[in-house]
């Protein structure tokens, strides 16, 4: 079975036990979340989907760091003007383990 959710903006296909990277969460290390957005659940020949989401699934999971991404370096560069600026980024994200999945 696996299910197809959506948070920070992006859309996540998700089996029991499966550990995904989702945008940063405000939640604690060993804490459970718990997804409401649930779009679509396939379990086997039983597919389900919803008009936008599905009412009373959810997709729970366990919260197992917080941490940031490696460095991206932006550089940007006008010629023949000497303008040039180097910035940097790590984006910040939450790991998770999929516990369960209520559909």
């Amino acid at each position: 079975m696996y299910a197809i959710f959506e948070t920070g903006g992006k859309q996540y296909k998700v089996e029991e036990g499966s550990v995904i990277f989702v945008e940063k969460l405000d939640a604690e290390e060993d804490k459970t979340v718990t997804f409401d957005k649930v779009l679509a659940t396939v379990d086997g020949d039983n597919t389900k989907f919803g008009t936008p989401v599905l009412d009373g699934a959810t997709v729970t999971a366990k919260v197992l760091k917080q941490g940031k991404a490696k460095k991206i370096y932006v550089f940007k560069m006008k010629r023949k003007k000497n303008e040039r600026s180097k910035k940097g980024h790590r984006q910040p994200y939450t790991k998770l383990i999929v516990e369960s999945i209520n559909a």
